[in-house]
């Protein structure tokens, strides 16, 4: 992939659309555009625990970041990019979903912690979740 392709990419737990900005020996840099997949809140190294040190809330990649991403979770993406907000809200209301269909200790503290990611997502992007 070179500079100014349109991918798909992995960054922790969420997926991404973007823009490759930036080519190194071991990856890319990615200039985010849209959200695909919300990241999961907790501790990475702990999936699905509760009794943790500190139970991370995990948002989004911001419109325009970059972020450096290993080559193999970067894939081509053809197709058209949605707006990144609306797909934020999509990306939240899909991870709000599977977490309410889950009835577990992990899955009510992590509603809790997309709950408060929300109420930061309202301020910096001007969203609302009607």
């Amino acid at each position: 992939m070179k500079t100014g392709e349109t991918v798909t990419a992995f960054y922790k737990t969420g997926k991404y659309i973007g823009e490759v900005s930036g080519v190194h020996s071991d990856g890319y840099t990615v200039k985010i555009l849209a959200v695909l997949r919300h990241p999961a809140q907790g501790d990475l190294h702990h999936p699905k625990q509760v009794d943790v040190p500190f139970f991370h809330e995990r948002k989004a990649l911001a419109y325009t970041e970059r972020a450096n991403i290993p080559a193999a979770t970067v894939k081509p993406y053809e197709g058209s990019i949605p707006d990144y907000n609306e797909s934020l809200k999509e990306a939240v209301a899909a991870l709000q979903h599977r977490l309410e269909q889950e009835e577990s200790d992990f899955s009510r503290k992590s509603l809790e912690a997309l709950q408060a990611i929300k109420r930061e997502y309202e301020l910096m992007y001007n969203l609302s979740w009607s």
